[in-house]
């Protein structure tokens, strides 16, 4: 097939990708408020949906044995993440507020997570332990956005802690509120969340196997196809919408939606497929992509708990190392 005809099937399906994946947000977001799922659960669930097109890309690639388009999607979008939706968020809106409770809970988690992840691209821990270990940290943080202060006593949490993260939670939750208020599902709307997710999946597998095949007919390396051109396609829809919220001061939801996306796109996109498939031999740039990850990551928190949040200075930082990410990785390429 010439270039031309996988070039439109690759900006189709990504338009079809971005725009359904809002459709399946609204509904898996009205399913969890079915189910009465807290405001902080809700939002882990709507990062969920919107990661869709870079998981399903990621574990597209992995399965057709390209492990670094996979590693690429996952890690790469990751970086841009934090650079369109902190970096850029705190340059428009001149300032990201955000509670010192909120950093410490939500970038516990993430320099947690970060760090399996390099770990695990290393090959100093394979996909199994990187995932076990995953697991175990995003586990208590679930429960802990899901439970009340007392159930969370009852669970043996020392009583100062309990204190402590129910106050991170709530504080968190307070911002969360007003940017995500579903109506609860009806059947209409897991037909449709059903559909969606069919959708995505199937415009997101279209989007990696023309983005490769493309990038190898003209020999671009995987690493630049899957770390700078999916990565930042198959990410607009959780920076548009951290924009949105960045904008109108929401910075408890900003950061939550970039680093609970961050987190799941390494557990879901990265680990579990690389269990089932194999994630191949650790490499250079698969390191180098890994470890500006943690590095951008260690940046943002750093200057977010420095400063109780981000100030257009610090939006200018990140965007710097986005930008230095992408001139490192063509370099290595």
């Amino acid at each position: 097939m010439a270039d031309a005809p996988l070039a439109v099937i690759f900006v189709s399906a990504a338009a079809v990708s971005l725009a359904t994946s809002w459709l399946l947000v609204s509904r898996l977001e009205r399913i969890g408020a079915r189910f009465g799922l807290s405001e902080a659960l809700l939002g882990m669930l709507a990062a969920l949906a919107a990661d869709a097109p870079e998981i399903t890309a990621s574990a597209t690639a992995l399965a057709g044995h390209h492990a670094r388009i996979g590693a690429g999607v996952v890690i790469g979008s990751n970086v841009f993440n934090l650079a369109a939706l902190l970096g850029l968020g705190a340059v428009v809106a001149g300032e990201i507020t955000l509670h010192r409770r909120v950093i410490v809970l939500e970038g516990t988690v993430a320099i947690l997570i970060a760090t399996i992840c390099l770990g695990v691209v290393l090959g100093g821990a394979g996909p199994g332990v990187g995932l076990f270990a995953a697991v175990v940290v995003l586990i208590p943080y679930l429960i802990v956005s899901g439970v009340s202060p007392h159930r969370l006593g009852g669970l043996g949490v020392p009583s100062a802690w309990a204190r402590w993260l129910s106050e991170a939670v709530i504080e968190e939750e307070r911002e969360l509120e007003p940017a995500i208020h579903p109506s609860q599902a009806d059947a209409r709307d897991v037909i449709v969340a059903v559909l969606a997710t069919g959708v995505v999946v199937g415009a997101s597998v279209a989007m990696e196997l023309t983005a490769s095949t493309l990038g190898a007919r003209h020999h671009v390396t995987q690493i630049v196809i899957g770390g700078l051109v999916l990565a930042g396609v198959t990410s607009l829809p959780n920076a548009v919408s951290a924009l949105y919220l960045a904008v109108r001061g929401r910075g408890a939801a900003t950061l939550s939606i970039a680093l609970n996306s961050n987190a799941l796109n390494v557990t879901i996109g990265l680990l579990l497929p690389g269990v089932l498939v194999g994630l191949g031999a650790p490499s250079g740039q698969g390191t180098l992509v890994a470890a500006w990850y943690l590095g951008l990551t260690a940046v943002t928190l750093a200057c977010a708990y420095a400063g109780r949040g981000l100030r257009r200075s610090h939006g200018a930082l990140i965007i710097s190392g986005y930008l230095a990410f992408v001139a490192a990785v063509l370099i290595a390429s």
